[in-house]
């Protein structure tokens, strides 16, 4: 009788053990896609800010057309790509190309605010100023979220990773998580040379 009454808080024991480690796979999913909605919001406001910048700048790069379409058309992507990943965060294809699309968004973007700087009139523009900073802001804004958002999926991956997690993520289909990575140009990476 006492063997049987053991064997049965064993298996309770057990039971609310992987209870308790299912319901914590669970609340580190939900973190990673609720920090992953924390830079959704961020980036939709950079993409109701640059159709925007780009009208105001305009007016005044008359012979740039090809930068302002490129700005719009990189806008369009990683709006799409955006989309797209905020359906399901743990799709890695969907967060690589969201990872693409944004890097062309900022080399765009990084083009169209290096030749407003060839024109006087329009750095002067308190309408393309205010643009600028808001822009500004929300890049900041965008920079803290990533690294929220790829902090959330470090501590879940490692959850689903870890033994006995790992056994748990596998019958549950707990999948690796993939972090949100800045592309940069391949020369942005690289030190720069500095000459006396």
């Amino acid at each position: 009788m006492i063997v049987l009454i053991v064997v049965i808080v064993v298996l309770v024991l057990l039971v609310v053990w992987a209870i308790s480690l299912y319901n914590g796979l669970v609340r580190l999913r939900n973190r990673f896609k609720n920090a992953f909605s924390q830079i959704d919001v961020q980036l939709k406001r950079r993409y109701d800010l640059i159709p925007n910048l780009v009208e105001t700048a305009k007016g005044y790069m008359k012979h740039e057309r090809e930068t302002l379409e490129a700005v719009i058309a990189a806008r369009n992507s990683a709006y799409q790509a955006a989309e797209s990943v905020a359906g399901n965060p743990a799709d890695a294809a969907a967060m690589h190309q969201l990872s693409q699309a944004e890097g062309t968004l900022a080399a765009g973007l990084g083009r169209l605010l290096a030749l407003s700087e060839s024109y006087p009139d329009l750095k002067a523009n308190q309408n393309m100023m205010q643009l600028t900073e808001e822009l500004t802001s929300t890049e900041n804004k965008i920079a803290f979220a990533r690294q929220a958002f790829n902090d959330s999926v470090t501590e879940y991956n490692i959850a689903i990773e870890q033994f006995p997690g790992s056994i748990l993520a596998g019958m549950y289909a707990f999948h690796r998580a993939e972090l949100m990575e800045a592309i940069e140009a391949p020369a942005e990476r690289q030190a720069p040379k500095v000459q006396f």
